[in-house]
């Protein structure tokens, strides 16, 4: 399975989305300042994740989310 999530900065509000294969392990990556493009954010709260059968879908659904703008997806 491949998760595409959403998370939200507790310090800056911003956003990011992102998939991977190993959500639990890409998540605590973005908190511990691993990933240079979140790590002006942390800490990192999950908002939204959703399990996708195929890579395919998970990039369908992760352009969805960002054509839409994370704030506007998640109301």
């Amino acid at each position: 399975m491949i998760y595409v999530y959403l998370l939200q900065s507790q310090k800056t509000k911003r956003y990011y989305t992102g998939s991977t294969g190993r959500l639990a392990e890409r998540v605590r990556e973005h908190n511990a300042g691993e990933c240079k493009s979140t790590r002006s954010g942390i800490p990192w709260d999950i908002m939204f994740t959703k399990e996708c059968e195929t890579g395919a879908d998970s990039v369908r659904e992760e352009k969805r989310i960002k054509a839409w703008g994370a704030k506007r997806f998640l109301k």
